[in-house]
């Protein structure tokens, strides 16, 4: 941890895209004591355009260059998902701390690969599941830390899109995204859910997927995309049970026939009351009637900044809260199980 050093925190970003560009670089530049030095995109004009827009001095096609030259502290790895494990193992190797956007990789695997070289270095691996880090989140995390809930029993996460598959990247191609709205939108109610209910153990998990419209349609909210290339699924919904007896219930989709066009939520129902992600609202019945316990008016949009927050003043030696590895390893295997069990169709146990 950089505990005593006052000089700027070098930070170098991989990948030149949009979360690139509209969390981590923006965040990055808001801060006096963070000094960014280098941008890396495999299209390197695209890294020069990114480091023109940010002032960053130097732009690379090449991460090991990178690194050697530019000599950052930290590394925001926020290339596509195939190739955040070597993005995140060079950086680990070249002895910088890490933040890198969800999913932390491919399979579990490589996750806890990751994991292990994030504690043999010493550094700092962080992943940017940023919901957990609203105000309405740790609202429900404390209620449920401190019994007003009572034991939570049912938990319903939702990230469902009537017709929301992204036009642009590579969003629809599962080689390099490793599939559908499962591990892109899916994965941050997962952990949204997980993070409320103190991560659970889990025994086992089931699951069904489809993919009936992305192959068949072309247009959406979010552009345009090649049906004959769509290779990710258009919808998973699985359960996961808990050693406690407790069920968790995702529904995720970027494609699906309901009524509203977006659905990103994660409800909790426990023996003594319920209660709602976003925004925050913690309730009971009372001889029929719904009485609010505790209640948000809107949900937190600063979200994004407060996970980029807390990986800076994690490395700077406080101790603050972060997605860190070892929850990172547990949400990759629930996202990897859960594909297992709609692909074989059958029950996988994780106990």
């Amino acid at each position: 941890m950089r505990t005593t050093n006052t000089s700027p925190l070098r930070v170098a970003i991989i990948g030149a895209g949009q979360v690139a560009d509209t969390v981590h670089a923006a965040y990055y530049a808001t801060r006096n004591d963070v000094q960014m030095v280098a941008v890396m995109d495999c299209h390197l004009p695209h890294a020069q355009a990114f480091a023109q827009r940010h002032a960053i001095p130097a732009a690379y096609q090449d991460v090991s260059q990178m690194l050697q030259e530019a000599k950052p502290d930290a590394v925001s790895v926020c290339s596509p998902n195939r190739f955040h494990f070597e993005h995140v193992m060079a950086a680990l190797e070249a002895g910088c701390h890490v933040m890198c956007e969800k999913p932390p990789a491919m399979t579990p695997q490589q996750a806890g690969q990751m994991r292990d070289a994030a504690r043999k270095a010493g550094k700092v691996l962080a992943y940017d599941f940023h919901h957990r880090f609203s105000r309405d989140a740790q609202l429900l995390r404390d209620a449920f830390t401190n019994g007003t809930l009572g034991e939570i029993y049912v938990t319903t996460a939702q990230a469902l899109r009537r017709c929301g598959v992204p036009g642009w990247g590579v969003f629809t191609n599962k080689t390099l995204q490793g599939g559908g709205p499962l591990i892109d939108i899916g994965i941050h109610m997962l952990d949204a859910a997980m993070y409320v209910l103190g991560f659970p153990a889990v025994k086992r998990v089931t699951a069904h997927s489809f993919q009936r419209l992305g192959t068949q349609k072309n247009r959406g909210q979010f552009g345009e995309w090649d049906p004959t290339t769509y290779t990710v699924e258009d919808a998973l919904f699985g359960t996961i049970e808990f050693n406690n007896g407790g069920i968790l219930r995702l529904d995720t989709s970027f494609a699906l026939n309901i009524r509203e066009a977006s659905v990103m939520n994660v409800t909790f129902c426990g023996e003594k009351a319920g209660g709602m992600l976003f925004p925050a609202h913690i309730y009971e019945d009372i001889d029929g009637d719904l009485h609010t316990l505790l209640q948000r008016e809107e949900a937190d949009d600063q979200r994004h900044l407060r996970s980029m927050e807390a990986f800076v003043r994690h490395i700077q030696g406080e101790p603050v809260m972060i997605a860190d590895a070892e929850q990172g390893l547990v949400i990759q295997r629930l996202v990897a199980a859960l594909y297992e069990a709609a692909e074989k169709g059958e029950c996988v146990e994780l106990c």
